[in-house]
């Protein structure tokens, strides 16, 4: 791990709540464990997600784990949870990485997609009778593309 993503995780973790670092440290390995071993993950790029940053702005981060979530974004989260940054009252621009929430995740955001539009959403091609239809009736589609820009 390098030193500067392990200074994050550090400083991240050990303010994010009652959990010492290691127990911390320890639930978000194997979370990252976990979404490894599904097929429909996706970790996007850094160089991507930085593009999107700053296309649209974005502020927060949903999405993935402590571990793999990219550090420039000012607030990162899954649901209702905070892995860091600041509790905001108004929805703050925002990038999701939908196959990186849980289910109990999505139902959360689900409120917050529903009544703004200052977000954009990531997911993996929906399947062969479903492709230009996005997860949620609030979502449009503004591109597909083919090509890697994940970390898989």
């Amino acid at each position: 791990m390098d030193g500067a993503q392990w200074h994050l995780l550090k400083h991240t973790l050990t303010n994010a709540g009652p959990n010492p670092l290691g127990s911390s440290l320890q639930n978000e390995l194997t979370r990252q464990l976990r979404l490894d071993q599904d097929k429909q993950h996706r970790s996007f790029s850094w160089k991507l997600l930085r593009t999107l940053k700053s296309v649209f702005h974005a502020t927060q981060y949903q999405g993935d784990t402590a571990i793999t979530i990219s550090p420039f974004f000012k607030n990162a989260g899954r649901g209702t949870e905070t892995i860091w940054g600041e509790e905001i009252a108004s929805p703050q621009p925002m990038v999701i990485n939908w196959p990186g929430l849980t289910d109990k995740d999505k139902t959360e955001l689900i409120s917050t997609l529903s009544t703004t539009d200052n977000w954009i959403l990531l997911t993996h091609p929906l399947g062969a009778k479903n492709k230009s239809q996005p997860p949620l009736k609030e979502s449009q589609r503004i591109a597909r593309a083919d090509g890697k820009c994940s970390r898989h």
